[in-house]
C-alpha cells in the first residue's frame, strides 16, 4: 500500500523541525545564574558549573589552571574559531546580561546580554572578553570581529571551590566586583554605574507621573528629600518640592512639605530661604513638639548653634505645656554653646519631668547631667 503524499510530507517536515529531548546536561555540568543589583541595575551571569573532580570522579586537582582552562587563544579542533579563548564555563556560552548602560573596569559597556570568556595569561595580565555573540555554543564559533570589551584582569590565589561559581563581592552603592572561583584561583573584575542615583531620580519621575503616586503630595516630598539627601538632580527636587505644598488638587501646605523644600533649598547653599521657609513651617497650626525639636537638633548637627537655640526657645514658647522635649532641646543647646548654668537648669526639669516611654534613656541624660555638673 503506497503512503499518502500528505503523510510524507508531514514526515519530511518532521525530520526537518524535530527537536531533541530533554536530558541532563553534558557532563553533569548543571546550569547556574547569579544576579546582583546595583541600584537599580541587575548583572545576571549565566552558566554551567563543572567540579573540580569532573562527571566520572576523576581528580582534577593541579590540572585546572593552564590545563583545562587553557592559556590565551587555540584552535580547539571543532568549529570555525581557530583561535579561540576559553568559554569561561562549561557547555554553551557563559553569559553575563546588564539591565543598564556600565562601567567594566572603567570601560563603558551597553546594556544588553554579552558572551563572557577569559583568555588566561601564563605571564602578566589575563583578560574578559564580552562579545556581542552570546548564543554560540561554548567558544568554537568565538570571532574577535564580535568583541564589545576587553579588559585586563589578574588571576589570585583564593580558598578551594569544588564547583565553578560566579560571584560578588565588594558591594557598594555603585559598584560591585564579579568574579569567578575554581579550584584554589579566582578572578574577576569590576562592575561601576557611576550615574545610580540620577536613575533613581529617572524611575521617580516616571512613578510621580503615575495615577498612583502621583496624586499623594507626600510622594513628592519625599522625592524632594532623596534629591536632597544625596545631592542630585536639586532643580528637580526643587521643583517636586513646590508640587508638594502647592500642586492643584494635590499639594499640601504642611511641615512635612515645606521642610523638604527647606531642605533642597539648603542643599543649594540658599540658607536663608530655607530659613524663611522653615520660620512659617515651626508655625502652622497643629505643627508637633516632636516636629520642632527634631528640626532644632537637625541645626545642631549643621553647627547652626545660635539658629538651633532660638528653634528650641520658640517650641518652649509654642508648646508651654510640654515638660520634657522642650526642655530636653534647651538643654542640648546650652551645653552646645557651653552655658552650663542654663544646661544643668534645663536636663534637671527635663529629668523630673520624664515621661514613662522615655525611661530607658534615663541613663544617658542623667550622665549628660553628670558630665556639666563634674
Amino acid at each position: 500500500m503506497k503512503t499518502p503524499i500528505g503523510l510524507l510530507l508531514l514526515l519530511s517536515i518532521a525530520v526537518v523541525t524535530s527537536a531533541q529531548i530533554t536530558t541532563p546536561p553534558s557532563g553533569d555540568n548543571q546550569k547556574s545564574s547569579v544576579t546582583q543589583m546595583i541600584g537599580l541595575v541587575s548583572t545576571t551571569i549565566t552558566y554551567s558549573s563543572p567540579d573540580v573532580h569532573g562527571s566520572n570522579g576523576e581528580d582534577r586537582k593541579g590540572h585546572i589552571w593552564g590545563e583545562l582552562v587553557h592559556y590565551g587563544f587555540v584552535d580547539q579542533g571543532f568549529g570555525p574559531s581557530k583561535s579561540a579563548p576559553w568559554r569561561a564555563g562549561a557547555n554553551e556560552n557563559t553569559t553575563i546580561k546588564f539591565s543598564h548602560d556600565v562601567l567594566i573596569e572603567g570601560k563603558p559597556l551597553k546594556a544588553g546580554t554579552y558572551g563572557l570568556f577569559l583568555a588566561l595569561s601564563k605571564e602578566g595580565p589575563s583578560q574578559w572578553i564580552f562579545s556581542r555573540n552570546s548564543s554560540s555554543w561554548g567558544s568554537y564559533f568565538y570571532s574577535e570581529s564580535e568583541d564589545a570589551l576587553r579588559v585586563n584582569a589578574a588571576l589570585e590565589d583564593w580558598p578551594y571551590t569544588e564547583w565553578l561559581t560566579y560571584n560578588f563581592d565588594d558591594r557598594q552603592s555603585k559598584s560591585a566586583h564579579a568574579y569567578l572561583a575554581w579550584e584554589n584561583k579566582r578572578i574577576g573584575f569590576k562592575v561601576e554605574v557611576p550615574n545610580v542615583l540620577e536613575l533613581y531620580v529617572d524611575k521617580i519621575r516616571g512613578e510621580l507621573n503615575g495615577t498612583e503616586t502621583g496624586f499623594d503630595y507626600k510622594n513628592f516630598a519625599a522625592a524632594a528629600r532623596f534629591c536632597a539627601q544625596n545631592k542630585v538632580a536639586l532643580d528637580q527636587g526643587l521643583q517636586w518640592a513646590d508640587l508638594a505644598i502647592s500642586m492643584p488638587y494635590v499639594g499640601q501646605k504642611t511641615f512635612e512639605t515645606l521642610s523638604s523644600k527647606a531642605m533642597v533649598l539648603n542643599v543649594m547653599n540658599k540658607a536663608t530661604d530655607a530659613d524663611a521657609i522653615m520660620a512659617e513651617a515651626v508655625r502652622l497650626p497643629g505643627v508637633s513638639v516632636q516636629e520642632v525639636h527634631d528640626y532644632g537638633r537637625s541645626l545642631l548637627a549643621a553647627k547652626r548653634t545660635d539658629k538651633a537655640l532660638e528653634i528650641f526657645q520658640l517650641n518652649k514658647k509654642l508648646h508651654p505645656d510640654d515638660k520634657f522635649t522642650t526642655y530636653v532641646g534647651l538643654a542640648r543647646a546650652y551645653t552646645v554653646i557651653d552655658d552650663k548654668k542654663n544646661a544643668i537648669k534645663n536636663w534637671e526639669s527635663a529629668i523630673k519631668n520624664i515621661p514613662s516611654d522615655q525611661k530607658s534613656n534615663l541613663a544617658y541624660y542623667e550622665g549628660e547631667l553628670k558630665k556639666l555638673k563634674g
